[in-house]
């Protein structure tokens, strides 16, 4: 008897639900290939996005396997060793999945930066160059690891794009702001959802074009262009977003569209 769980905070909680209730439902085994995520999204009428997050979800409960280039496998039988508390406990946890975050971030700092480009002083600027010497610094180390044998070397540094965003937001001079940027940054630091994603991404070279993103948002704000600002830092977490979803892509990149590739409460 499968058991009624607690009503789910996010979506990808309540997609997580229905694939735990349809993998005991059909008795899948130990070892079988579970739907695709292309299935998984068609069926349920929701992005590749959200159902990226409720495979996450189950991932952490040790309950399935992503395998890069084969697919999702189920790795504990549900209905004998998998306790349905565990799945209520995690709907439990305030966890926001990382691409809902992802969207936050896109619709709040656009608008960050684009108040910036109109309050930002040259001490202000200053701070941003100086956030993206050290960015340009995590890059050469990262470059420095991926060229060494140790498999063992640590999660590149993003102190230098953490500071960037947050230099974006001081530059507004409203504490409001600046404590809503600092508090999506805490989350993603704290979240075991946007851990997990990570741990299928294994080329940080990516990062390289977040650099670019960074100086075209800059210049953005040196310039005073608060639309230009704003674009610029809009197309840079896209940018993130469509880079996240295709490096952790286990079968096919190209089903999907964009997630948010415009902004829809822009006039």
């Amino acid at each position: 008897m499968i058991q009624t769980f607690p009503q789910p905070k996010r979506q990808y909680q309540e997609i997580g639900i229905k694939l735990y209730e349809e993998f005991c439902r059909k008795n899948f085994q130990v070892g079988d290939k579970l739907p695709t995520e292309r299935d998984i999204a068609e069926r349920f009428d929701i992005s590749r996005a959200v159902v990226r997050e409720a495979l996450i979800m189950l991932e952490l409960m040790e309950l399935i396997e992503i395998r890069k280039g084969s697919g999702i496998y189920l790795i504990k039988q549900l209905d004998e060793e998998q306790p349905e508390g565990e799945l209520a406990s995690s709907i439990e946890k305030d966890d926001v999945g990382p691409f809902e975050m992802m969207q936050a971030r896109q619709l709040l700092e656009s608008h960050v930066a684009e108040f910036a480009a109109t309050q930002a002083t040259k001490k202000d600027i200053l701070k941003m160059r100086q956030a993206l010497e050290l960015e340009k610094q995590n890059l050469e180390m990262s470059d420095l690891n991926i060229g060494t044998s140790n498999l063992n070397m640590e999660t590149p540094s993003h102190d230098g794009d953490k500071l960037f965003h947050l230099a974006i937001a001081e530059a507004t001079q409203n504490s409001v702001l600046i404590d809503l940027v600092e508090n999506l940054w805490t989350r993603r630091e704290n979240s075991p959802m946007w851990k997990q994603l990570h741990t299928h991404i294994t080329d940080p070279s990516y990062r390289k074009q977040w650099l670019v993103d960074h100086e075209n948002i800059l210049l953005a704000i040196q310039q005073k262009k608060p639309d230009l600002a704003r674009q610029s830092m809009w197309r840079h977490l896209e940018n993130v977003k469509d880079s996240l979803l295709a490096l952790s892509e286990h079968q096919d990149p190209n089903f999907d569209g964009f997630l948010f590739s415009s902004n829809p409460v822009q006039i």
